[in-house]
This record gives structure tokens, C-alpha cells and sequence, in this order.
């Protein structure tokens, strides 16, 4: 497990991190994905926040962080509702000269349903917004890795990564449960179109219809197609694990083990 353990990134939101799991992550030599939620920006001071960074990488443990996303519209028609997005996705890159993290995800938040007749101001509005965030990236030297959450097909991705297609600070993080339980479009189909800017993935199963955070190999997704696709392509993602407890995380390991996903990706 441990061979897989430091290929990979867990995720886990900050406070849970601090409060029940910082000594196991250490003793494991686990590199998190920290989550960093509206509730965590408002509460916690930057000198916890250093604290636990200096410990994280004192230990030689590699980090990314998983930006706030509740209620967030970084296309949003409405001006005042992106000022607000930007205000909050800015708390969370205040921190990347803290953490230093080899990427920052983001979900780019695209929903044909809210945004039907206007999904070329959405466009317009979200390269606005994460212009100034590629700009922030590219001097701090990391990522944005913009994930897909209930996006049906991949083409507004596609079309909003293309207007950055000169920066090597922005990238796609291609979510499996995501896909799976909100696509209409098959993952060939995603592949073809954002294989080639996929800089991140987000391991985690579910039956199809909800996005349920299962282990790796429990529902219907399937990895090792997915995995043989990152190889043809010549594709090394940052690997990050989303299991919801700690027995989901051992069961996700089990099975990434079992069905030797790593060794497609090569050393």
C-alpha cells in the first residue's frame, strides 16, 4: 500500500485533516489534497494554517488543495454573484504561497440547465474570472486544474481551457465519479476532446445515477479502460483519491492495487 500511497494524493477537507488525522498522515507519509471550504477561510487564522503546512512539508509530503466551491458562479450571469466568487476563490490562493501545492482544483461549475441561452456569456465570464487566477498561478509556479462536476458533455470545458491554451498553469481535472453519474456523453468522447489537457484525476465510484464517493471498483466506472486511455495518450496526471472515510480509503487502495491502475501510468 505504501507504493501506492506515495503516488497518489487523498483528499481531505482542512479540519478534518488538523482534528482527527494530521498524526496518521504523518505516520503514513499520506499526501493530502486539502480542502479549503467557505467554513475553514472564515474561522482559521494563517498561522494555523502555517503550522500545519510547515509540518506537511517538513515530513516531505507533497500537497494540493481543493478550493471552496459551495454556492460558487464563476461564470455567473449575475456580476455581483462572480464578485462574490472571486472574493472567496481569492481567500483560498492567498494560501498557495503557504502550502505551496503542486496544484489548486477548482470546479469550473457549468450546468446547461442554469445557463441555457447563455452559455457563451458564461464562457466569457469564466475566462474573466480565471484569468486573474492563471495569472496568480503562473507567478507562484502552480496549477489550476479545472474539475468537471455535473457538466453533461465535455465542449464548455473544452472551449473555456482553449482561451488559456498558451498557459501551462491551467489544466483539466478529469472527476470519474462525476462522469459517471452526470455525463450524457461517453468517456471516449471526453478523452477525444480533453485527454490532452488532462493535468489531474479524481478517483472515486458510484452506480451511475449519484455521486456517491464510493472505493475505486465498487460501482460502474470503468477504470482500467480509463487507465489504458491515459497510457495511449503518454498522460501522467497528479492521482488524487476522494474516498469520504478512512474505510473507503483502504478499500480504494485494495482495489487500485488489485487491478494495478498505477502501473499503467508508469514510474
Amino acid at each position: 500500500m505504501q507504493e501506492i500511497l506515495k503516488r497518489v494524493q487523498i483528499n481531505m477537507p482542512f479540519r478534518m485533516l488538523v482534528d482527527n488525522y494530521l498524526d496518521l498522515i504523518l505516520e503514513r507519509r499520506i499526501n493530502p489534497e486539502i480542502g479549503l471550504d467557505c467554513f475553514v477561510l472564515d474561522s482559521t487564522g494563517r498561522s494555523e494554517f502555517r503550522d500545519v503546512a510547515d509540518r506537511l512539508h517538513d515530513a516531505g509530503l507533497s500537497i494540493t488543495l481543493h478550493a471552496p466551491f459551495f454556492d460558487l458562479a464563476p461564470g455567473a450571469i449575475d456580476r455581483k454573484i462572480r464578485e462574490v466568487t472571486i472574493e472567496r476563490l481569492e481567500q483560498a490562493f492567498d494560501l498557495v504561497s503557504v502550502f505551496k501545492p503542486r496544484s489548486v482544483v477548482c470546479h469550473a461549475a457549468f450546468e446547461e440547465k442554469r445557463y441555457i441561452s447563455k452559455e457563451y456569456a458564461w464562457l466569457e465570464n469564466s475566462e474573466n474570472t480565471w484569468g486573474r487566477f492563471v495569472k496568480a498561478a503562473e507567478a507562484s509556479g502552480t496549477k489550476i486544474a479545472l474539475e468537471n462536476v455535473y457538466e453533461n458533455s465535455p465542449e464548455f470545458l473544452n472551449l473555456l481551457l482553449e482561451k488559456f491554451q498558451g498557459s501551462q498553469n491551467i489544466c483539466f481535472c478529469f472527476d470519474t465519479g462525476h462522469f459517471n453519474a452526470f455525463s450524457r456523453s461517453p468517456l471516449e468522447e471526453w478523452m477525444g476532446v480533453l485527454g490532452s489537457r488532462i493535468g489531474q484525476i479524481h478517483l472515486h465510484d458510484n452506480n451511475g445515477f449519484t455521486d456517491e464517493h464510493s472505493p475505486v471498483g465498487v460501482g460502474t466506472f470503468p477504470f482500467v479502460r480509463f487507465f489504458k486511455s491515459l497510457k495511449e495518450k503518454g498522460i501522467r496526471p497528479i492521482v488524487t483519491l476522494e474516498p469520504h472515510n478512512e474505510k473507503d480509503l483502504w478499500h480504494t487502495l485494495e482495489n487500485i492495487r488489485r487491478m494495478k491502475l498505477l502501473d499503467y501510468l508508469g514510474e
